[in-house]
């Protein structure tokens, strides 16, 4: 049985950074998951890869040999597969989205885009947090609008920086105040993305800027957020923009102090150089 794909970007991050840690922070996936399919792609190939040491990881002669082949492979199977998407005579770019995008930033580009490129159709698809990439990591979108952190391998462009703002019960203890300061959730329950969802996950615990948080629950959608806080399950964290965009009965928005502020992205593959891709980014405001 030959070695995934997704075994051999695997290989070469972990290669890359010499450290299991960093490469599951790049990857968006779990340090002991990554280790686990390192050690699988081991007793498949019949040799190790790394040997294993407190401080880190060194390449073993095999594995110093393989990752030449396992970059080259890679970068051919990319290039392979964006020859293959620009030759596909679907005239429809698919844009991945997480949430609703709002912010005046749609309408225009739109326009623009049916302007440069008349014949073509746009299509908006929501896409679970599960996927951080918005739908780019699996080659079902074309492009996407993200909260950053991104997975690696993604180009991105930001949109629009805003603060954050916790959405609390309307009867929560602080949702009378005007501005509250991160400390003060200290205690209550957060709801959390997916794990799935990686460092996107952390990011919207806090957890750039402390060292830990109490989860609640987790959700995958805004609209799963909003019904969990009405419901008192949990806190949440969003973008300013997105307060005015979800407005829910019963869940109230406050500005937090003592966060790292959101940043709204457009993002597309590296090697994705199709016409189309390119008429999008250039109608972005």
């Amino acid at each position: 049985m030959d070695a995934h794909l997704r075994d051999l970007r695997y290989f070469v991050a972990v290669a890359e950074d010499l450290h299991f840690t960093r490469a599951a922070e790049r990857l968006f996936v779990s340090q002991p998951a990554l280790s686990k399919q390192i050690r699988a792609l081991e007793r498949h190939l019949g040799f190790s890869l790394f040997d294993r040491e407190p401080a880190g990881v060194t390449l073993t002669p095999q594995g110093a040999a393989l990752l030449p082949v396992a970059r080259d492979l890679l970068a051919r199977w990319t290039e392979g597969m964006e020859t293959a998407r620009a030759a596909a005579p679907a005239e429809t770019l698919v844009v991945g989205m997480h949430t609703s995008v709002g912010r005046d930033l749609q309408r225009d580009t739109l326009r623009r885009f049916r302007d440069r490129m008349p014949g073509w159709a746009v299509s908006l698809r929501l896409v679970s947090w599960d996927d951080p990439s918005g739908g780019l990591a699996d080659g079902s979108s074309d492009l996407a609008y993200v909260w950053l952190p991104v997975p690696a391998g993604l180009e991105v462009r930001v949109l629009a920086t805003e603060r954050k703002f916790a959405a609390l019960p309307e009867g929560h203890r602080l949702a009378g105040r005007d501005e509250i300061d991160l400390a003060e959730l200290d205690a209550e329950p957060f709801l959390a993305l997916p794990a799935s969802s990686g460092p996107l996950r952390d990011f919207w615990l806090g957890l750039d800027v402390r060292p830990r948080a109490i989860v609640g629950g987790e959700v995958s959608s805004a609209d799963e957020v909003f019904e969990a806080v009405a419901g008192g399950l949990g806190v949440a964290l969003l973008a300013e923009g997105n307060t005015e965009l979800y407005r829910r009965p019963g869940v109230v928005c406050r500005p937090v102090t003592g966060l790292t502020p959101a940043e709204l992205a457009i993002a597309w593959r590296a090697a994705d150089r199709r016409p189309a891709v390119r008429a999008f980014l250039a109608a972005l405001p």
